[in-house]
C-alpha cells in the first residue's frame, strides 16, 4: 500500500503568495520572530477560547492544564506535571 501524501492547500493566487515572499524577504530577522511570537499567541488564545466554550465551570487553572495537555499530549504532558495532573 502506498503511504498517503497529505494534500496542500493551494487556495493562495501565485501573485498574492509572491507578494507574500517578497514581504517576507524584506523583513528582518526580529520582525519575523515577532510575527512568530504574534501568531502563536492568536491561537493559544483561540486554543483557550475553545476550551471555555467546553468547559464552562473550569477556572483559570485548569483551563491552563487542558490547553497545557492538548498542546503537548498525554505522554509529555505526564512527564512535565506528573500523572497525577490527570485528575
Amino acid at each position: 500500500m502506498k503511504p498517503q501524501r497529505k494534500r496542500r492547500i493551494d487556495d493562495t493566487a501565485p501573485e498574492a503568495l509572491n507578494m507574500q515572499c517578497t514581504l517576507y524577504r524584506g523583513m528582518s530577522e526580529a520582525e519575523k520572530l515577532k510575527l512568530v511570537f504574534e501568531t502563536y499567541h492568536a491561537g493559544k488564545r483561540l486554543a483557550i477560547t475553545g476550551l471555555r466554550i467546553r468547559h464552562p465551570e473550569a477556572d483559570e487553572a485548569e483551563i491552563e492544564r487542558l490547553w497545557a495537555r492538548q498542546h503537548l499530549g498525554d505522554e509529555l504532558f505526564d512527564a512535565a506535571y506528573g500523572a497525577l495532573s490527570r485528575e
